[in-house]
């Protein structure tokens, strides 16, 4: 692990807890059960989806993903909607990172050409599924090989792609302002001519019709996988909101750290609203 690395504060046990209502092993084992076959289903039928042009794959990348999130037993609220693609350059989607659900959410509101570390491909039926959707991956270990993710990253955005990047680096709990947004995805947006689309993502739990931030969904620190999915599974009422904000205009900015800490704070500022329960000490 290089120094330079972006991590988080947020550890399994400190931060991923539910305090909420549980369900019971049995209709979690089936939750669990249906999630993965639909992302199997993904998987297999991911090939044929290809054959389609792109305005007829997105909807169903949308109709899909959507699915995986609501198998998990995780309700979807989305606010606002992306602007449709015109000709030209696409869009770089940024957003804040906090779990493995981050990945289907987003694409079910705002399915692209997804940029994740290199570790994601040896998944198990998460990895293909990526590989076969045209995911860009990226080796965070090795410095040397960020300007050819940056050109990557360029090149899809010029032939009109939108491609969704987690610019913090690393998942963070969802409590507080996060991390960082790192600017080197930012520069292909402007070497593209592309514009920034920000948003936020929030887990929550509604009890007693309060919105509070929902631990189950933090995928942080060292935490398993198969220990993330069954603790979604077991949590009941949880909800993922998904805050899709106003574009960043090309050329509006014209540094990547600039843009990088403009998208930042117009993500940041969504969390406002959250309660004083979503304090990171």
């Amino acid at each position: 692990m290089s120094a330079w690395l972006p991590a988080a504060p947020c550890t399994p046990a400190a931060c991923a807890t539910h305090d909420g209502r549980s369900r019971h092993p049995l209709p979690a084992v089936a939750l669990l059960c249906a999630g993965c076959a639909l992302v199997l289903t993904g998987v297999l039928c991911a090939p044929l989806a290809l054959l389609l042009g792109r305005s007829r794959r997105a909807p169903l990348t949308r109709t899909w993903a959507h699915g995986v999130v609501r198998a998990f037993g995780v309700r979807v609220r989305v606010v606002g909607r992306p602007r449709a693609h015109r000709a030209g350059p696409g869009a770089l989607v940024v957003a804040n990172h906090v779990s493995w659900l981050d990945i289907p959410l987003v694409a079910a509101v705002c399915p692209g050409r997804m940029l994740a570390k290199s570790d994601i491909r040896r998944w198990p039926l998460l990895g293909p599924l990526a590989a076969l959707g045209g995911t860009l991956f990226v080796e965070r270990e090795r410095l040397r090989a960020l300007p050819v993710t940056v050109h990557a990253v360029a090149s899809a955005l010029r032939r009109g792609s939108r491609v969704v990047v987690f610019p913090e680096g690393s998942t963070w709990c969802g409590r507080g302002p996060g991390g960082r947004f790192r600017p080197a995805a930012f520069q292909a947006a402007i070497d593209a001519g592309a514009a920034v689309q920000p948003v936020r993502i929030r887990y929550l739990r509604e009890p007693a019709g309060h919105r509070v931030p929902a631990g189950a969904t933090a995928f942080v620190g060292d935490d398993p996988l198969t220990a993330s999915l069954w603790r979604v599974v077991r949590a009941a009422g949880l909800t993922a909101e998904i805050h899709v904000m106003p574009p960043i205009p090309a050329g509006s900015v014209t540094t990547r750290r600039a843009l990088a800490a403009l998208a930042q704070s117009t993500v940041a500022r969504d969390s406002a609203n959250l309660p004083s329960e979503s304090v990171h000490h």
